[in-house]
């Protein structure tokens, strides 16, 4: 028996399998970006209901279909686009195949959530004399893993309208070539057709340089000559600018790197997501931890977790639109209220920072209530520079990549001295040997690392001045730091499983044998085995020909055994 039919092997075809069941798996392509869309409607007797669910063998449990239901009806007039996301009921397993290749080449900010959906709702609600209550009221909501926010609200604007007037076989059209669209890959510019249009746009990779400016992607030839792409210049990003509040950037920097309890109370569903989603991507590249809810409603199931008061408010941030929520959340730690901005010259006038005791139950003006410190202090030059845009009309697109640039820079200041620092705990490359198990990673030492400051601080990239120990010491309690540690270690964990494993490739393994007993030449070869297989398993980013050349060593020792010993062999 060759050991080309060895478990090893086997999970290489299974895996080459899994590559190309994009030709062959009905609606696989449609789960790569979309787990569903549905229609919500409002039913004289029932109530808010969805209406229609489509592909029609996806199916979403009770309570993923009763919130949905709820969330998609914010009873405003006329045409209104937001998001919501809501936590998936337990058990729930994937239906996209791919997940391990997109993980392993997109940035942490963009992965696919494994626990929650995305909603990205377009909700119609007009006059209509054809109807009992006399409104047309729908939604039209596409459910997706994805946080590519700026893309699935671009792609409602287009399909929206053409389905309120054509109902369900223009969803079935749309939702047909979506199927045909290519899978996301990071790195890649991709055309993507519905109805008429071409969107292209590119899937950020976590190889990319860090950047606040809108990418500028080279244009892709579309098979259509008559058809020019819609180019969006981003999949993700939304203005920043528009809903940040200029002279407090500093602080909701702050306390979003801090994972601190937020609720943003706003008079829409539109303003709520937007503010929220914009405030969790301040701190890119760095990966927001923490929960958040950028619509959220009395009927979400997690209502009364969160608004307890037995107990400390949870590390999530809310966008709420219902006055009712001003008293239940009195006792949160910081609030922000917002008005309808206004962008003109006096716009950090309009939003001021209070205490929390002045945020009365029929306070409508707009602030922050909070006491929080900010630990570091605010950059002049940038409100300064921002507010000069204001007054020369610049427009919004630049305010926002100013803004994100600062922002990326700030965060990118802080982090970095925790990379060289986590850099130091790996072991040195020379310590790493064929014959031995790859040594440990050291642990994180905090204070090791607070005394690396001095000399490798913030300072070093960032002229912002303050109290960044104190902020370092905040961090280490948050799920953000949690969560970075967490991924990082992992990184670090599988860089030396490859550098393992191309020393293994480099080493003189026949010539080690030759000496050894039948036991040891075992030994080698299942663990050899089981390397190659947690290789492909975690698809490690090994050096080209590393892998083939393991699975060569195994064949080259495989003959050295008696009948016994190859027994033994497949038994493992």
């Amino acid at each position: 028996m060759d050991l080309y039919d060895s478990s090893e092997c086997r999970l290489v075809e299974s895996k080459n399998a899994a590559e190309n069941t994009e030709s062959r798996l009905p609606w696989d392509r449609f789960s790569s970006w979309l787990e569903c869309v549905c229609v919500v409607t409002f039913d004289l007797e029932l109530g808010q209901a969805i209406e229609l669910v489509y592909p029609h063998d996806v199916k979403l449990t009770e309570k993923e279909n009763h919130l949905t239901s709820f969330m998609c009806f914010p009873g405003c007039l006329g045409d209104t686009q937001f998001s919501f996301r809501l936590r998936q009921s337990v058990g729930r397993r994937s239906s996209w195949f791919g997940e391990d290749a997109y993980s392993r080449d997109a940035p942490v900010t963009l992965q696919r959530e494994l626990a929650h959906f995305y909603g990205y709702v377009y909700f119609r609600q007009v006059k209509d004399a054809a109807v009992k209550r006399g409104y047309f009221q729908k939604s039209l909501v596409l459910v997706s893993r994805l946080p590519y926010v700026h893309l699935f609200q671009s792609l409602l604007q287009i399909i929206a309208p053409e389905y309120f007037e054509k109902l369900e076989p223009c969803l079935e059209a749309v939702c047909n070539e979506i199927d045909q669209w290519p899978s996301p890959v990071p790195g890649q510019t991709l055309n993507l057709p519905v109805i008429g249009v071409i969107m292209q746009v590119r899937i950020p990779s976590k190889n990319d340089k860090p950047s606040g400016s809108p990418v500028k992607q080279a244009q892709r030839e579309v098979d259509d000559v008559n058809v020019t792409p819609l180019m969006l210049p981003s999949i993700h990003e939304l203005d920043l600018f528009k809903y940040c509040f200029l002279i407090h950037i500093q602080m909701l920097w702050e306390l979003m790197l801090l994972g601190e309890p937020v609720v943003v109370m706003a008079p829409s569903p539109t303003v709520s997501s937007e503010t929220v989603l914009a405030l969790v991507s301040s701190i890119a590249p760095l990966r927001y931890c923490c929960d958040y809810r950028p619509y959220f409603t009395i009927h979400d199931p997690e209502f009364k977790e969160y608004t307890t008061r037995t107990q400390a408010p949870p590390n999530v941030i809310l966008g709420v639109t219902n006055p009712f929520f001003i008293k239940t959340f009195q006792s949160w730690p910081h609030i922000i209220r917002l008005g309808e901005l206004k962008m003109s010259g006096d716009l950090p006038k309009q939003v001021k920072v209070k205490k929390l005791a002045k945020l009365k139950t029929l306070d409508t003006k707009p602030g922050i209530y909070t006491s929080h410190k900010t630990f570091l202090q605010k950059d002049k030059s940038l409100i300064k520079r921002l507010l000069k845009g204001i007054q020369r009309k610049r427009p919004s697109e630049v305010q926002s990549a100013i803004l994100r640039r600062h922002l990326l820079e700030l965060t990118q200041s802080f982090i970095i001295p925790l990379e060289r620092y986590l850099a130091s705990l790996m072991p040195l490359q020379r310590s790493v040997t064929p014959w031995k198990t790859p040594p440990q990673i050291r642990p994180f030492s905090q204070e090791e690392f607070m005394g690396t400051l001095e000399h490798a601080g913030p300072q070093l990239t960032s002229v912002l001045k303050g109290d960044w120990i104190g902020l370092y010491r905040r961090f280490f309690r948050s799920p953000n730091f949690d969560g970075w540690y967490r991924l990082r270690q992992k990184e670090m964990t599988q860089k030396l499983e490859c550098l393992h494993l191309e020393v293994i490739c480099d080493a003189d393994l026949l010539g080690w044998i030759k000496d050894k007993s039948e036991v040891e030449i075992v030994d080698l070869v299942v663990k050899l085995r089981e390397k190659l297989m947690k290789a492909v398993r975690q698809q490690l980013p090994v050096k080209d020909g590393v892998l083939d050349k393991l699975e060569g060593y195994i064949q080259d020792y495989h003959p050295l055994s008696t009948e016994d010993l190859q027994t033994v062999l497949h038994r493992h």
